[in-house]
């Protein structure tokens, strides 16, 4: 069903405008943003584990908010292919700078540290590596395979950057087979230029229509709290529907330094809500919604949502005939 057409029959029932429970607020971040400390679980021997590997993990170098959660409880979100971006985009706090040079020696890596930590359902992501000839398509593809070999029980995951649209950088990927193919759209059409300079909003849906069409669960995420409209976010929601996106994560954009753009508001807990159920009404297989959510946040939930509804969608007609 078209997004909008969706999004009009909602209001048009009398349920309240996405606007109307939204407050903007600068300043103090309000009670309901409040990180997790490292608790007394994994959170050391995750870390320790990272070091001795020379891994980088998204949860670092993006200054995630969940980092003490999500490691007390032993998940992790590993990033490939070096620390610093060819790309700078006004949100990120991912570094910027020489180029690493490709490590032949990460798949194996990777791989063993799932296997350590018994990672049941792994998150990779990567920088944005414009510099290689395709992207680094062949290095995901490696570290996908490599994960197959040592930890077959293992579902994957990926968030990767656009590879530039490139079809046969794209089927590199679509060709090792992850559970669930991800590429965030980050912001509404209007912000995108200004928000990812380097990036494209139509290119972002173009990826996904192709992984879709390939046959991928997709998933994508968006950020609120840079200025948008919430009219603007549900026409991103509808985007994303149109090429077969399943799963999304809506949250807070936080100003990781002084160096990104600032908040422009703080979007309530209760709003999250909201965007959640005008999200599901639309046609996703699974959402999540809330101050703290970011794109691997409890991830395993999308790809199991999405496995119950291939699994009821295949099963035969009860009707008699």
């Amino acid at each position: 069903m078209d997004g909008h057409e969706h999004i009009g029959k909602i209001s048009a029932d009398g349920e309240p405008s996405a606007r109307s429970s939204v407050q903007r607020k600068r300043g103090p971040k309000p009670d309901w943003i409040k990180t997790h400390l490292p608790g007394p679980g994994r959170y050391a021997e995750v870390r320790r584990l990272l070091r001795r590997l020379g891994l980088h993990t998204v949860c670092t170098e993006a200054a995630c908010p969940n980092l003490g959660e999500c490691w007390g409880r032993g998940a992790v979100t590993v990033m490939i292919l070096g620390a610093n971006c060819t790309r700078n985009c006004r949100f990120c706090h991912v570094g910027h700078g020489r180029m690493e040079s490709v490590d032949p020696g990460e798949p194996k890596a990777v791989a063993e540290a799932l296997a350590t930590l018994n990672i049941r359902h792994a998150v990779l992501t990567s920088v944005t590596r414009d510099d290689l000839p395709d992207g680094g398509a062949g290095h995901w593809a490696a570290v996908i395979e490599e994960i197959r070999q040592v930890c077959p029980d293992t579902s994957i995951e990926v968030l990767v950057p656009d590879f530039k649209a490139c079809p046969d950088a794209l089927e590199t990927v679509f060709a090792a087979r992850p559970d669930v193919f991800g590429h965030n759209i980050e912001t509404v059409r209007r912000l995108s230029p200004s928000i990812r300079p380097q990036a494209d909003y139509d290119r972002t849906l173009k990826v996904l229509d192709a992984a879709h069409r390939a046959g991928m669960i997709t998933k994508s995420g968006i950020m609120v709290g840079l200025g948008e409209t919430d009219e603007e976010i549900l026409d991103a929601l509808g985007d994303l529907r149109r090429v077969g996106a399943q799963i999304v994560t809506i949250g807070q954009y936080l100003q990781p330094s002084r160096k990104q753009v600032p908040v422009d508001r703080y979007v309530t807990p209760e709003q999250f809500e909201q965007f959640h159920g005008l999200a599901m009404r639309m046609g996703f297989d699974h959402v999540e919604s809330a101050p703290l959510v970011r794109s691997s946040y409890h991830a395993d939930r999308g790809l199991s949502a999405c496995r119950a509804r291939r699994g009821a969608e295949d099963e035969p007609s009860s009707a008699a005939s």
